[in-house]
């Protein structure tokens, strides 16, 4: 599990076809185990691309499913879903989870 994921961990590699995709900093990342349904509850993450479950202090792997739909949200739109003037406004925003698309 990487916990943090990010355009800023999404590297493509120099001269090729997009089909070398790097993923970097792994810092917050740990072993996943599927035969261990325990829940995480350490909150840590970037604000713009935190879970909800996260925020919760109760997840799991698919933590990382979520950022990866707002990694493909922000490259269809341009922006994040979920905004605010500074981090805790995000995550407030995060964690009612309304967003519109009309842009």
């Amino acid at each position: 599990m990487h916990r943090d994921l990010k355009p800023e961990n999404i590297l493509l590699e120099a001269n090729k076809a997009f089909d070398q995709i790097k993923i970097i900093d792994f810092g917050t990342g740990l072993v996943y185990d599927p035969s261990n349904s325990a829940k995480l509850s350490e909150k840590l993450g970037t604000p713009y691309y935190i879970a909800p479950e996260v925020l919760g202090e109760s997840y799991g792997a698919k933590c990382d499913i979520w950022g990866c739909g707002i990694i493909a949200y922000v490259v269809m739109s341009g922006r994040p879903p979920f905004n605010g003037k500074d981090d805790d406004e995000i995550m407030r925003a995060v964690q009612k989870g309304k967003f519109d698309f009309n842009h």
